[in-house]
């Protein structure tokens, strides 16, 4: 069998099993030798046991989305076979310990037989890494250069044995290549690249825009933000906290905020949903608050691991009263790092919460990119330095926007308050003073289009059908109106989701037919869509049972409407 341009490698066992080692090892080995790199990762809610899977793509040229097809499958576990039951085809390619899998269909490597002959069952995942590599064609002595590095926290003897472990499996890869032969191109600018998760990609964008402190309650998959915001705290003046609960999470953003800091708190839905009378303040005080919001499968705990795109509604509505919110949605890792420098510019300027929707697909999966822009200069931060007649809440402006100061630079009176104030931040029950500041509040709303992202079209400019969709669907979508080769087919993306950009109306109205594709049960985007412009989008592409689209599934399905 020969598998050309783009191998689709799955490694499938429990929790606790050594599966992420594989990945990391195998991800950062296929990038040393310049191939383009893909990973993703669905797991289950557990530390031991259970069934978990990675999906590695290897390929020629840059993909950034997950596929069905399984090419290469390396089974750890018996049960396994039949969790990927539906994705093995006549074509897939199995390897691993017949014995132990009892599969009839598979070329027998005895990993744990040769890890023991060199000293533990424990370096088995090691004589995996080897085997796929010899596979790949893979450089054989400074890959296992490289796995002896990636062992050497652990001592010279396990260092060592894991590099004798790669090789002999890599030994067992060569005498496999008569069955299957591996043909994917090299592509030089891959090694002046970078590997990230989504997660990393956000983190590395706060940094860029200044943020210096980060809080949360732990909640997957939000965390995962916080923990790569702890280790660079490492290296930049980043105060990292995690507290008692996502309310004093969502207060102390707002609290850091006030002192002067730029701030985030890292959540999913479910903690969010506990942030809301917050958000309300934030809007009340008119102090800034970004919200990344890792997005999972509801209602309450729902499935703490899997992925989901069902809380644009709860952000659009977050916090009662009217207020402007700002709501943008990364779909691959360039708009992870440029949003989140975003997100922190427009909630300084603007005064006003952000949010910053992903989502597990999009915080765990990473592929190779080219290196980010880091900024020539330090942020805009916009604060004054007070004077004694100093008003927090001045109505001067027509965009609604006054003089942020904070408290201890100046000689005026920092007053915030989550009554109803006056320009000097006192409470007042005055329906004048009341009608004044509702106003201001309102005209954030309208000026802030001045900085609106606009929604990216891919795809032929003369469309006849157009595909919408908001967040981690790019990267699914893109490739799959690559594979359906038609000229009359476009996506419009949209990284800012709310308040919608204007001239939306026209991109629908040029088309006869239009699809809306979200990975949620009712197609809340679609349902904005026809709320900020009259325009019903009837045709859904929806997904809920806690996976991403893949581009074979999302090809089928728009090719219904087409």
């Amino acid at each position: 069998m020969k598998i050309v341009d783009d191998i689709a490698i799955v490694l499938a066992g429990e929790a606790g099993q050594g599966i992420q080692s594989i990945e990391s090892m195998l991800t950062s080995l296929a990038k040393r030798a310049s191939y383009h790199v893909f990973a993703t990762k669905e797991y289950m809610s557990r530390v031991r046991g259970g069934c978990n899977s990675t999906e590695i793509r290897i390929s020629s040229t840059p993909v950034s989305a997950r596929v069905d097809r399984i090419d290469l499958l390396v089974p750890l576990t018996p049960e396994s076979i039949p969790h990927l039951e539906s994705r093995i085809t006549e074509s897939t390619v199995v390897v691993g310990e017949k014995g132990t899998i009892g599969y009839g269909r598979m070329i027998d490597v005895p990993f744990t037989e040769i890890a023991t002959a060199i000293g533990s069952a424990i370096y088995s995942n090691t004589v995996a890494v080897g085997t796929i590599c010899a596979l790949l064609g893979m450089d054989e002595q400074g890959s296992a250069g490289y796995v002896r590095a990636f062992f050497a926290r652990k001592g010279e003897e396990v260092q060592e044995r894991n590099g004798k472990a790669f090789l002999a499996g890599y030994e067992r890869g060569k005498a496999l290549r008569s069955e299957v032969e591996v043909a994917i191109g090299t592509d030089p600018a891959v090694k002046d690249e970078v590997m990230l998760t989504g997660a990393e990609a956000v983190a590395l964008g706060s940094i860029a825009a200044g943020c210096d402190y980060v809080c949360a309650y732990p909640m997957s998959p939000g965390t995962t933000v916080l923990q790569t915001m702890a280790e660079y705290s490492k290296k930049f003046d980043i105060l990292v906290e995690q507290v008692e609960d996502e309310i004093g999470v969502a207060n102390m953003t707002i609290g850091a905020w006030y002192a002067g800091a730029r701030a985030m708190a890292t959540t999913s839905g479910g903690g969010f949903a506990l942030m809301t009378e917050a958000v309300s303040l934030a809007g009340a005080i008119e102090t800034p608050m970004v919200v990344h919001i890792a997005q999972r499968p509801g209602p309450a705990t729902g499935l703490p691991t899997r992925t989901e795109q069902a809380d644009l509604n709860l952000a659009v509505h977050s916090g009662h009263g009217d207020f402007l919110r700002v709501i943008l949605a990364p779909g691959d890792l360039e708009e992870g790092y440029e949003l989140a420098k975003t997100a922190f510019d427009i909630a300084d300027h603007y005064q006003s919460p952000v949010f910053l929707l992903t989502d597990q697909y999009f915080v765990d999966s990473y592929y190779t990119v080219p290196a980010f822009r880091v900024p020539d200069e330090a942020p805009i931060r916009y604060v004054v330095k007070t004077d004694k007649d100093y008003k927090r809440y001045a109505l001067k402006s027509q965009d609604g926007l006054s003089p942020r100061g904070i408290p201890g630079w100046g000689d005026g009176i920092v007053c915030a308050d989550s009554d109803e104030h006056t320009e000097a931040g006192y409470i007042t029950e005055d329906a004048s003073v009341r009608v004044d500041m509702v106003g201001k509040r309102l005209a954030k709303i309208t000026a802030v289009q001045e900085d609106v992202i606009p929604p990216r079209l891919y795809g032929d400019k003369d469309y006849r059908v157009l595909l919408v969709g908001w967040g981690s669907v790019k990267g699914p979508v893109i490739e799959a109106i690559s594979k359906l080769e038609r000229n009359d087919l476009a996506f419009l993306h949209f990284p800012w989701v709310y308040p919608l950009p204007e001239g939306v109306r026209e991109y629908l109205e040029a088309a006869d037919t239009i699809v809306d594709i979200e990975g949620n049960a009712t197609g809340q985007f679609a349902d904005l869509l026809q709320l900020e412009t009259g325009i019903r989008i009837d045709k859904r592409v929806l997904k809920f049972d806690g996976y991403q689209f893949s581009v074979e599934e999302l090809a089928e399905r728009i090719s219904a409407y087409l």
